[in-house]
């Protein structure tokens, strides 16, 4: 089991019960597959650039742990999801011992 880090931007233009419903649908597919270990939901912020004509989008940060081959398939389910304006996932480097 590794540790990963996924942010999510959604669409600003899906409501409040939308955005919180394809978030949950993401949390579900993690917990089948690993264990949630935290959820920071940023909010609506201004992106840095526009995607297909919007410059608002909706920020999730959520940090799992999983196998090393769920990424992939998490990956996979964000790009045919509608709504779902970029994504990124970034495995954690193991903490260092102290020494």
């Amino acid at each position: 089991m590794a540790k990963y880090e996924t942010m999510l931007v959604t669409s600003s233009t899906l409501d409040e019960e939308a955005t919180a419903t394809l978030v949950g649908k993401f949390k579900s597919l993690i917990e089948k597959n690993g264990t949630i270990d935290s959820v920071d939901e940023w909010g609506k912020r201004r992106l840095a650039y526009p995607i297909n004509d919007e410059t608002e989008g909706v920020y999730t940060i959520i940090s799992f742990t999983s196998g090393p081959d769920f990424p992939a398939e998490l990956d996979r389910v964000y790009k045919i999801t509608d709504g779902v304006l970029r994504s990124m996932i970034v495995a954690k480097p193991e903490a260092e011992e102290a020494k």
